[in-house]
């Protein structure tokens, strides 16, 4: 079974129509961050930062959106997705770094997962913690391992969780939602308006909040991983679009409704997921239970479906001649068991390191935010030159390319330096798939202009590394 009838129950050679395009978009971006936001927006901005936080966001990941809309109309030969593009435009050792990066991210991603499950389940299990206890990390493990064996005999039954996970996930939202809007206090709203004193100033406010927007908008490139299966190429890009505005209500929504629920400095205080304390400080018991249970159903599914997806990057970069052979391999079954084991290897390393962290969940977010960066820098540099080589592009395609790019570097420094450095320690050690491949086919290891990349990324890794040893940053 391929990755397409795994998540969409459709035979391979079916193509994908536009409302099943634009629901892979939802189904992949609404997923377990969305429960963690009211904490994590309330720890560092008020409803003004917030408000303003998610339209700087809004804005560029829309102009990211309209990025893949036109990348798939204008080269529908690239479609394998984020990857195909910055191999096409920055050669192959840059696309083999974003195809890294893309896996890596959701790898990175999956723990969050298990943390949150960990974390929801440590509200009547303490010894569990916040999903950051070694008795956390070892069930966490337990769990990646038991979803690999699932996962390599074959999930026919995708389609069908799919179905069951997207419900789980959107209807505890908005009831979230609505009910909060019943019961929103208005002097309190406007309480948390300015921010707390811990908050900082307003620019600290929004810079603080970037991550956590790119977290919950991963997903949006869903409908381009999948271009070469939509019945008309347009598709893809308006899927895109559609399926990112909905969202986005969606998610601004939970945060803004939360600040008129409770202080901001008690919301900053709750155990994740959030969404479920900030219900029940409205409602009462029943309504942390109906989120509680509704985000480890939405969890478990999503890591299933991320699972896929990260397995699925690292095989097709494979079959590309962009990775190692090994991992091109696949079962009768057509799983690609070697890719599978790979992404639940990275996976664990990082449950691990959780251990380390003062705070695993915003860790293993952030850390999550920034290595998907570079893929969609990558992709946003790369609609520019398409721009400014097209002979049919006007200003307006320059234009958003340009504020795609503006704002996925923007999104690079307000990741800070400490997860620039850490970025840095996962992708540099990757060059040695890289050379793997290169080898594999006989060829000459670096390009000149490779070598000065090589360089950037070994020097990033050592000062991140050396930065760790000696204590100035921390995880």
């Amino acid at each position: 079974m391929t990755q397409v009838e795994q998540e969409t129950g459709a035979p391979a050679t079916a193509k994908l129509s536009f409302p099943t395009l634009t629901t892979m978009v939802v189904g992949s971006m609404v997923g377990a961050g969305v429960f963690s936001l009211p904490r994590r927006f309330a720890q560092e901005t008020g409803v003004a930062g917030a408000l303003i936080a998610w339209a700087v966001a809004g804005t560029g990941m829309l102009m990211l959106a309209f990025v893949f809309q036109t990348l798939a109309v204008r080269r529908p030969d690239l479609d394998a997705g984020v990857y195909a593009y910055a191999k096409a435009g920055f050669g192959e050792y840059l696309g083999f770094f974003s195809a890294f990066g893309y896996w890596a991210s959701a790898c990175v991603g999956n723990v969050t997962y298990w943390v949150l499950i960990m974390s929801t389940i440590g509200a009547i299990a303490p010894a569990l913690g916040d999903g950051d206890t070694v008795l956390s990390v070892v069930l966490s493990s337990a769990g990646l391992w038991l979803f690999f064996l699932l996962i390599s005999r074959g999930v026919k039954e995708a389609a069908a969780i799919n179905r069951i996970v997207t419900v789980a996930k959107v209807v505890p939202i908005l009831v979230f939602v609505v009910l909060a809007l019943f019961y929103l206090k208005p002097h309190v709203f406007a309480e948390n308006f300015g921010g707390a004193d811990y908050a900082g100033s307003l620019f600290q406010q929004v810079k603080g909040t970037m991550l956590a927007t790119v977290f919950v908008f991963l997903g949006v490139e869903g409908a381009s991983v999948y271009s070469r299966h939509a019945a008309r190429r347009e598709d893809v890009g308006r899927a895109t679009v559609l399926g990112f505005l909905s969202v986005f209500a969606v998610f601004a929504s939970v945060t803004i409704v939360s600040y008129g629920l409770m202080p901001m400095s008690e919301i900053a205080e709750l155990r994740q997921p959030s969404m479920a304390g900030v219900l029940e400080s409205a409602v009462g018991t029943w309504g942390k239970v109906f989120v509680s249970v509704g985000l480890i159903v939405s969890v478990l599914g999503a890591y299933l479906a991320w699972t896929l997806m990260a397995a699925e990057v690292l095989f097709v970069a494979a079959k590309d001649d962009d990775m190692p052979r090994f991992l091109r391999r696949s079962t009768a079954a057509d799983v690609p068991v070697p890719a599978l084991v790979m992404t639940t290897l990275l996976s664990q390393i990082v449950l691990v390191v959780t251990l380390f962290s003062d705070d695993a969940f915003n860790f293993a977010l952030d850390l999550t935010s920034a290595l998907t960066l570079i893929p969609f820098l990558l992709a946003a540099a790369f609609a520019v030159r398409i721009a400014l080589a097209g002979n049919r592009s006007g200003k307006g395609e320059l234009a958003v390319a340009g504020l795609a790019t503006v704002y996925t570097a923007f999104l690079i420094y307000a990741a800070g330096f400490k997860f620039v450095l850490v970025s840095f320690i996962i992708y540099a050690p990757a060059t040695a798939l890289f050379v793997m491949a290169r080898r594999e086919q006989g060829r000459r290891l670096f390009s000149p202009r490779e070598l000065v990349v090589l360089a950037v990324s070994a020097v990033g890794a050592v000062i991140g590394i050396v930065a760790l040893a000696l204590g100035w940053i921390s995880l």
